[in-house]
This record gives structure tokens, sequence and C-alpha cells, in this order.
């Protein structure tokens, strides 16, 4: 039986995770509907990419008998409340990273995914790239030792772009792209909380962070360091150094097709898409939805790749950087 997707929004994001599922056997995968908040938005996603229902809210998509997992491609100050709509309705749902606002609506988020007794995950594609799967192997293994850093960053020049930088759209470096730096350093350290967090930054007049840079500090004398900002093109890679040598992601760190292991270069290419994409190597979203069919099939609650507990820690360090900065959403007053 194929899983049964529905897509909330009818947005770029959407857009492209739709062309990456196309990349799985359809008799693996179909979407059964889409739905926006304009019927007219839901009707042409629906002709661009044969969707067979089109919906004018989130409300009919919920109350579709035939779906079975919501994928949730709103802008992050929807995320909660769309995806609490869908699990209510005993959905299971993929939420676009980051899961929420804060951790408050994290907690309540992972609450009702359990009162309801469905799936819940947030959309980190990265970790699910035949690359991240490399790396998880290369540290178990401890091809390089002990880890004792982790550096990344990710900056490209988003400041014409509204979501990115006005504070009720979400906008920010941290929540927008530093998400990516922050989950990398979870993977690698293995969701271990750090002993500190220091954050420093500078925000725009919207009072949402321009740039930010991140140090963490865990047990054994470990650290992290990562930088994020919408002003400026950065490196865009990764490196973690351990005591016998290294592993380097090279640019666009956020959607890796390659890996450099104490010198040696290895290619993990992914697929084409059929129609053209808004984001970088977003064909690569193809893994996070079959990770989610094998959790459903399973019949798993969260993926052991991208846990509850994960997303909560990431949900936690990103409100204790955006404490530090200064940086404050209207969700953080309730």
């Amino acid at each position: 039986m194929a899983t049964r997707w529905g897509i909330c929004s009818a947005g770029k994001i959407s857009n492209d995770f739709t062309v990456a599922l196309k990349t799985l056997p359809p008799e693996d995968h179909q979407i059964v509907a889409v739905a926006a908040r304009k019927l007219q938005d839901a009707q042409e996603f629906a002709k661009k990419h044969s969707i067979p229902r089109a919906y004018g809210s989130y409300e009919e998509l919920a109350r579709d008998p035939d779906i079975e997992v919501v994928y949730v491609g709103t802008i992050h100050p929807y995320h909660q409340s769309a995806s609490l709509l869908f699990m209510n309705a005993r959905k299971n749902v993929l939420c676009e990273k980051p899961l929420a606002m804060n951790s408050r609506e994290a907690k309540e988020m992972v609450a009702a995914a359990k009162m309801n007794d469905v799936f819940l995950m947030e959309a980190v594609w990265t970790r699910f790239f035949p690359a991240s799967l490399e790396i998880k192997r290369l540290l178990a293994q401890e091809e390089v030792g002990e880890v004792k850093m982790v550096r990344t960053d990710f900056g490209v020049p988003l400041m014409h772009i509204p979501r990115a930088v006005e504070k009720e759209l979400g906008g920010g470096a941290l929540l927008i792209i530093g998400i990516y730096c922050l989950q990398f350093i979870g993977m690698v350290y293995n969701g271990e909380k750090p002993e500190s967090i220091q954050a420093t930054g500078v925000c725009l007049d919207t009072g949402v962070d321009e740039t930010m840079v991140v140090t963490l500090k865990f047990s054994r004398n470990r650290m992290a360091v990562f930088s994020c900002s919408v002003a400026v093109e950065m490196p865009n890679d990764a490196i973690i150094v351990g005591t016998k040598g290294t592993i380097k992601v090279p640019a666009h760190m956020w959607s890796p097709t390659s890996l450099v292991v104490n010198g040696k270069e290895t290619q993990y290419p992914i697929p084409e898409p059929h129609l053209p994409l808004n984001f970088l190597n977003s064909t690569g979203m193809r893994y996070e939805a079959e990770e989610v069919r094998q959790c459903l099939l399973k019949g798993l609650k969260e993926s052991p790749g991208m846990t509850h507990a994960d997303s909560l820690l990431l949900a936690e360090l990103e409100d204790e950087a955006r404490r530090q900065v200064g940086v404050e959403y209207s969700q953080d007053q309730q």
C-alpha cells in the first residue's frame, strides 16, 4: 500500500517536496490532496503536480479520510496551529523545520502527537541524506577517533525576502538557516545536551537576528561553534575534527552530496528533478519522506533519526540563543 500524503500550503517548499516525492516509486508514495488558504492557489498547485484534490482550507484537508500523513509546509509561525489541527484529526505529521517558534509550542506539539497516538517528525531533511547516514556510520565506528570540535556555518543573502527578516513571519537567521548548523552539531554529538551555550549576534531594525555566532561546550571538553547570517554568503561547509582525523562536508552542508574523509572525497549524488525547483538539491527531501513511510510501516510514532527529544532540545537551544541575542517573538509572551 502506498503512503497517502496531504500537502498543507501551496508555497515554494511544498512545491519542492512534491517534486521530491515524485522521484520515489508511485506504488510507495501518493499525493492525495493539497490545501492552501486560497482555493485558487491549491487548484493551480494540484494542476501543476497532477494531484487529484484541492482544498481552500486546512480544515478540509484534516477531514479528508484518505490522507494518512500531512506535510506541513507553511511559514513557521503557523507550524504549531496547522500541525495541531491535523494531529487532532488523527493524521500523522511531517512538519517543516523549525518545528515551532519556541520550546513551549514544540512541547505542545509533541504532547498532541502522544495524546492522539500519531507520528510526528520535524522535517530536518539533511539527516536522511546518504552523506549524512555515512557521517553517522563513520562516527559510530570512531573512524576519526573521539570528536573534539565541530565547526559549521550557513549564510546566504536573504535580506530582500520578507519571511527572512520580518518578525511576524518568523524571520531571523537562527530559525531560518542557523537551525541546520545546530541540528548538525546535535547529530554529531548524538543528541547530547551541551553543558553551556554562548550566543552573540546583531539584530535588524525589525528585531530579528541578522547574524549570530554560537559556541557550545559539551561534556569531556568537546566543543562546537557555528555562525549563521541572512546578510552575506558564507562558505556553508562543516567540519568534524577528531583525535584521529577529520570529516569535511563541502559547501551546502544543509543538503550534502559529497564528503571529504581524511582528505579523500566521495560523491553522494541525488536524483534529478522532473520539474524546476525553488531551492538547491530539493530532490533530497525524498529521503525524509521515505523515512516517514518506513516509520509508519513499523508503527513508530517518531523517527529514530530525528526524535521528539532531538526536536525539543533544538527548540530549547534556539530559545536560549535568541534570549542571549535579544530576539523575542510574540509567541514567547504567551
